[in-house]
């Protein structure tokens, strides 16, 4: 039942902070006994890191799909089309790798 910060961010998404203050049941100086609980919440009225990244992978998504549809007007262009499909294909699984560890940390919006 040691006490620490907690840095929580407006989609909802947070993190253990700084340690403040320890419990009666941990005898040993600079240890914690592993209960983690909060002492003070940081709000932060931003979004997190990973939702930035999320927004840039997003962007990138949305211009590799502009260009596939550009250059399939064009007749030469088939390698580029077949890398940029590809690229597709990675940049959404990251995205959802992304979107999926974000929904595991991020707490109901109150």
């Amino acid at each position: 039942m040691c006490f620490f910060d907690q840095t929580r961010w407006a989609c909802g998404y947070w993190r253990w902070g700084h340690f403040r203050e320890q419990c009666n049941k941990e005898y040993r100086t600079g240890e914690t006994c592993g209960l983690k609980f909060v002492y003070n919440t940081i709000r932060d009225d931003e979004v997190c890191k990973l939702c930035k990244d999320i927004e840039k992978k997003q962007r990138k998504y949305n211009k590799l799909s502009s260009d596939i549809m550009r250059w399939s007007r064009e007749t030469n262009r088939s390698a580029s089309i077949e890398k940029a499909e590809r690229d597709i294909m990675e940049v959404c699984q990251a995205i959802n790798n992304m979107t999926e560890q974000h929904q595991t940390r991020a707490w109901a919006t109150v």
